[in-house]
């Protein structure tokens, strides 16, 4: 079977409706608390849409639409997916991105309360905590042991079918775990 369930063609951004509260006249530079949304259409046509939430991981939200929008993900794939846990994208052999700080409390980043639940967006990493570089994970069901570990920084909100959809693709083992589209 072909790997059609993970190319990405084409992403685009869309500037959310969430604003920064504050005084208007302050000179004062906050972070950018923009939610984006992010469309990823499949080579098969199907379609899922992340929204970022910057208000948790702002300098991870900022790295991860920065790379949207100068194309690196394009023609990219899902090349772990793994039953009751996640997939994960963004891996490529060509392009590099560089490495972002770990936005998660085990970091001393007390920000990010994001919980890792069915639908929630993070940043693969090494075991080095400021490792995160291009690499993205989808829940696919409660996480709760990566709360704190890892910087979730938004959530599919439309297109979750499409995620689970990487499910029915072929899969082989890759280590331990059944994870690797064939």
């Amino acid at each position: 079977m072909k790997k059609i369930l993970c190319v990405i063609f084409a992403v685009a951004v869309f500037a959310g409706v969430f604003s920064a509260c504050g005084s208007s006249g302050s000179e004062t530079q906050t972070a950018d608390l923009t939610h984006h949304k992010i469309l990823f259409t499949m080579e098969n046509g199907d379609t899922f849409t992340i929204e970022t939430y910057p208000e948790y991981a702002p300098a991870t939200c900022e790295n991860f639409v920065n790379l949207v929008n100068e194309g690196f993900y394009d023609g990219l794939t899902f090349h772990r997916v793994v039953e009751n846990f996640m997939a994960q994208g963004g891996q490529s052999t060509e392009k590099t991105a560089q490495t972002i700080t770990g936005e998660f409390s085990a970091n001393g980043f007390t920000q990010n309360t994001l919980k890792h639940t069915r639908g929630i967006v993070s940043m693969a990493r090494t075991n080095d905590m400021n490792s995160a570089s291009s690499q993205f994970f989808i829940c696919y069901a409660d996480c709760s042991w990566l709360d704190g570990n890892y910087a979730a920084f938004g959530e599919v909100i439309d297109g979750m079918s499409t995620v689970d959809s990487f499910l029915e693709v072929e899969r082989r083992y890759s280590g331990n775990e059944l994870s690797e589209p064939v």
